[in-house]
């Protein structure tokens, strides 16, 4: 099977980029309701429509739910490509519809998405109301899954550009967990599952993204979703979309989540999941913040008459400007800055740092400077 090609005929080409919000996705569920059903389950606490999609007759169940976090949409973007795959009436097509019946929530957060906010519109993590169910969303993913009685559940996420793979220098483009059932992390059927499902998964991923894969932290925390549906013993699986250099608008990481749902549910129907795939599962490098967006080095500074080289860090925060995310990019760090990589990293070489406040970098300050050299950075990047 070609999982490139695949993706290449069947990504959806209407919504791209990081802001994704219901209005992009209306479209698509009405076309999708064609070859599926679809239903309005419940109502964000903006009154904003929460969506159940229903697709195949098969007798493994599959429940799948993305934009938990209003801002994390690359998973939404790798699900309604996979949907396409889905709908194609393609042999393989047939083949998942014939095995699997899918039930998924495509976008749980719609408040937080159009705010672009990871928590809801009460300022709640919906990841932390598991337990207590306090707000609509959590309850109608609950009520979902109770009435669904799934097999096997996807949950899909992104994560921030400061995790990498370990220590390594490798950004951690897609990290997978097996939740924890219990405190003390052990194995059961269940959950063992989920780690066999994930070591095939890393298998294929590493011929496309060699070490950039990584594992969640595997913590136990009742009140996540995660954890809970794992310890009511379900199989779970933790996706975490991340970043891929240069790729800030995650379109290259969103192939990576179409090709990990496909190789999930194309090994699931041939039942060729790694047996016994704990070690397989285990070798996956720990997922770590390891990484700023941009790292400067050897910087002569001006401290008080007295000069003295250092480094510092910046990262962008996504700020909302005119209905579109910008990139801004804040000095966050200074100093060694051990132990971190800088997706973009700069030699100064001892070249002195000047900006309209003088002659060092201060802290939540855009990433506006200058060197003496004469080159001057504009929102962190060297201005053209």
């Amino acid at each position: 099977m070609d999982l490139k090609e695949l993706y290449n005929e069947y990504k959806e080409l209407s919504i791209k980029g990081r802001y994704l919000t219901l209005d992009e996705l209306t479209p698509l569920l009405n076309t999708l309701s064609a070859v599926s059903d679809l239903f309005i389950i419940g109502k964000s606490v903006l009154g904003e429509p929460i969506y159940k999609i229903q697709i195949g007759t098969g007798q493994t169940k599959i429940f799948l739910w993305s934009q938990m976090h209003g801002n994390e949409s690359t998973t939404t973007k790798g699900l309604f490509d996979f949907f396409n795959l889905l709908k194609s009436g393609s042999s393989f097509a047939k083949k998942l519809l014939d095995t699997f019946t899918f039930c998924a929530l495509p976008m749980l957060n719609p408040d937080g998405a159009r705010l672009y906010t990871r928590e809801n519109a009460n300022k709640i993590d919906l990841n932390r109301d598991s337990q207590d169910l306090t707000q609509p969303e959590s309850q109608l993913l609950r009520k979902t899954f109770e009435l669904f009685q799934p097999d096997y559940c996807f949950n899909l996420h992104d994560q921030r550009t400061i995790f990498g793979v370990d220590m390594t220098g490798e950004p951690a483009t897609m990290s997978f967990l097996a939740p924890s059932y219990n405190e003390e992390r052990e194995i059961n059927a269940s959950r063992l599952k989920a780690i066999e499902l994930i070591a095939g998964i890393n298998a294929t991923l590493q011929q496309f993204i060699p070490g950039k894969v990584g594992r969640f932290d595997d913590s136990f925390n009742i009140n996540c979703i995660g954890d809970t549906f794992q310890y009511l013993g379900v199989p779970t699986i933790l996706f975490e979309a991340g970043h891929y250099p240069g790729d800030y608008e995650r379109e290259v990481t969103r192939e990576f989540v179409f090709y990990a749902l496909v190789t999930s549910f194309k090994l699931l129907s041939e039942n060729d999941v790694v047996l016994n795939g704990i070690e397989d599962y285990l070798n996956i490098p720990q997922n770590k913040q390891s990484f700023y967006d941009f790292k400067y080095k050897n910087i002569k500074i001006n401290y008080d008459g007295i000069e003295k080289i250092t480094n510092f860090a910046a990262q962008y925060k996504e700020e909302i400007i005119d209905g579109k995310i910008v990139f801004n990019a804040y000095i966050i760090e200074i100093g060694d800055l051990e132990n971190r990589f800088g997706h973009l990293e700069y030699d100064a070489q001892g070249a002195s740092y000047r900006d309209e406040e003088g002659g060092i970098p201060q802290l939540n300050k855009k990433a506006n400077f200058c060197l003496e050299n004469n080159i001057e950075f504009v929102n962190g990047l060297i201005k053209k």
